[in-house]
């Protein structure tokens, strides 16, 4: 996804620094690409993608001939191609290091870059703690606050849905964000680490740790999308660490 954008210190010269450019037969005008980039880019700079993901592509997601990993990717392409034509959002669910946060992050930043939506992505562990964090009197900023760009995305990638210690608490915010995007018919890719059915006896469920009731509202709202793999991160990267 390149984008065509010249420095702040430059003035475009299609349109001299308007954001507008003439059509010097017609006499029409229309926004100037550079704009358009700028556009872009501030929705990138707002969507909060950690720097380790910044660099995230679908045509970078290397499915290595797994069935599972190529399956996903079809799905996430199918997704994409009828975006904002799709009904429900997704679920990435599967074990570490297969590539969920790689393929939501490559999705969000299409759909800002392609369709000019606004996007959001949040480790919801992080969300929880910037939460708690407001409640301290001498913070200047409210729960309200953070939870407002959260309900009010085009499109929000929440990613580690379960990986808390599933309290009152946790299920009630989580309850709160995935009701809340549902009445307003708001998209959101989940990724998760818990299954629906885990491969290991004694293993914790996804329902386990986010309870029934939320679980049946993401049947409704999700597609779910389950990826089968090695951990790309321990067999790929370690291999390539040098010293």
């Amino acid at each position: 996804m390149n984008l065509d954008t010249s420095s702040p210190h430059e003035v475009c010269p299609r349109c001299l620094g308007s954001e507008w450019e003439r059509n010097q037969e017609t006499g029409s005008v229309r926004r100037c690409r550079c704009g358009e980039a700028r556009r872009i880019e501030r929705l990138l700079g707002e969507a909060k993608i950690p720097k380790r993901y910044e660099a995230c592509e679908l045509e970078s997601y290397d499915a290595n001939d797994e069935p599972s990993l190529k399956s996903a990717k079809r799905d996430a392409m199918k997704f994409l191609e009828k975006y904002p034509l799709v009904d429900v959002g997704l679920l990435l669910v599967g074990p570490c290091g297969v590539g969920k946060t790689h393929l939501a992050v490559a999705l969000l930043k299409r759909v800002m870059a392609e369709k000019g939506d606004r996007g959001l992505f949040y480790d919801f562990r992080d969300l929880l703690r910037e939460i708690q964090s407001s409640w301290d009197p001498v913070s200047q900023t409210s729960e309200l606050d953070i939870l407002r760009p959260v309900l009010e995305a085009d499109v929000l990638v929440l990613d580690e849905l379960g990986a808390n210690k599933p309290t009152d608490w946790v299920k009630d915010t989580m309850s709160h964000i995935i009701n809340c995007r549902y009445n307003d018919r708001k998209l959101t890719i989940f990724t998760s680490n818990y299954l629906d059915n885990p491969a290991r006896q004694g293993e914790e469920s996804l329902t386990d740790r986010i309870g029934v009731r939320l679980r049946s509202r993401l049947y409704e709202m999700c597609k779910v999308i389950e990826i089968q793999g090695e951990d790309f991160r321990r067999i790929v990267k370690q291999a390539n660490y040098r010293f």
